[in-house]
């Protein structure tokens, strides 16, 4: 049987090919009534739009170039469903790279995309070189998700509230009683902004000389290695707040090989509320970053940026909250 093609679909509901192409494209000046026989005609006949010859009628691909960071991180994957589904919803797909794989091979994904035709692209967490966004943000509507950087005119940026997100768990440790506390920081202007705050939160509790920080990467070895440092102190922190929740695993690992009980001897904080900190033998309390709104407010960003594109450009932050577990309790 041959394919149904467009002019059947009009010819069964009885309608001209460009009220069905209107239709297709999700017109709201069409009756209810023509539409749904369009749908009917559609359905009956399961009829699949030619991309590639939508993507010439319309001078648009209905793709977007979604560039991670680092897919190996678990905070993307509730991002990415906040961000397909409200893509999803307007006829778009997303076409997934990953930043940790593109410095491996040495490719400019973003030039890849922007050969592609995306129709947008939109940059998930802190890039390694975030300056590689310049060039394709000239030439395609471009957002940053996640992330504050890079701050490129025209881009938006829809983050979360990072410097309130430390100061609630900085705040919940010092509520228990907790005054020896460290911080594992990360770097880039996410981490900044969270090891800022939750120094400016120490020094407004009279903390400020029992505040430690050591550096971490995000990763669970990270988290491994900077607590390893922070329990060899000779005063030793009664709680670390993490950077995120794969460094608070590593923490979580360096502690039981000390020989510390999680949250008897140490507690913890991490940050994102990923699956990892719902995970029952883990159940660490973190800031949730309302990571799947975050995607969701990008994805709205991005359709606003290409229906015009020169709109000022924005910051919009979503709200965190504390998700207290089993991770910490009052000092011994």
């Amino acid at each position: 049987m041959r394919t149904p093609t467009i002019r059947d679909v009009a010819d069964r509901a009885g309608v001209s090919k460009s009220l069905v192409s209107l239709v297709l494209r999700g017109s709201e000046g069409v009756r209810p009534e023509k539409r749904a026989a369009v749908l009917a005609a559609v359905e009956e006949l399961g009829y699949r739009p030619n991309a590639a010859a939508r993507s010439l009628s319309e001078r648009r691909t209905r793709t977007v170039g979604v560039l991670l960071n680092d897919l190996r991180n678990p905070w993307f994957v509730e991002l990415l469903d906040g961000l397909n589904s409200r893509l999803y919803d307007s006829g778009l797909h997303m076409l997934l790279a990953d930043g940790h794989l593109n410095r491996r091979l040495g490719e400019d994904l973003t030039r890849t995309f922007t050969e592609l035709r995306v129709d947008g692209l939109i940059a998930v967490g802190t890039l390694q070189d975030p300056e590689a966004l310049r060039t394709a943000a000239g030439q395609v509507p471009t957002v940053v998700a996640g992330a504050r950087e890079p701050e490129l005119p025209g881009v938006d940026v829809v983050a979360n509230d990072d410097e309130q997100g430390a100061r609630l768990a900085t705040e919940h440790l010092i509520g228990l009683g907790h005054r020896h506390i460290a911080h594992i920081a990360a770097q880039g202007a996410v981490g900044a902004l969270r090891r800022r705050s939750f120094e400016a939160v120490m020094r407004e509790h009279g903390l400020a000389a029992t505040a430690v920080t050591e550096q971490g990467d995000l990763t669970e070895e990270g988290g491994y290695r900077a607590t390893v440092r922070l329990l060899s102190r000779p005063r030793p922190p009664t709680a670390i707040f993490a950077a995120n929740d794969m460094t608070c695993v590593g923490a979580l690992s360096a502690a039981e090989e000390s020989g510390l009980r999680v949250p008897r001897d140490l507690s913890l904080v991490g940050y994102d509320n990923t699956y990892l900190s719902r995970l029952r033998h883990l159940w660490l309390t973190t800031v949730d970053n309302a990571s799947r709104d975050v995607g969701r407010r990008a994805a709205q960003r991005l359709l606003d940026r290409i229906d015009d594109p020169d709109r000022p450009r924005e910051v919009e932050l979503a709200t965190p909250v504390l998700e207290v577990r089993g991770s910490t309790t009052p000092p011994r």
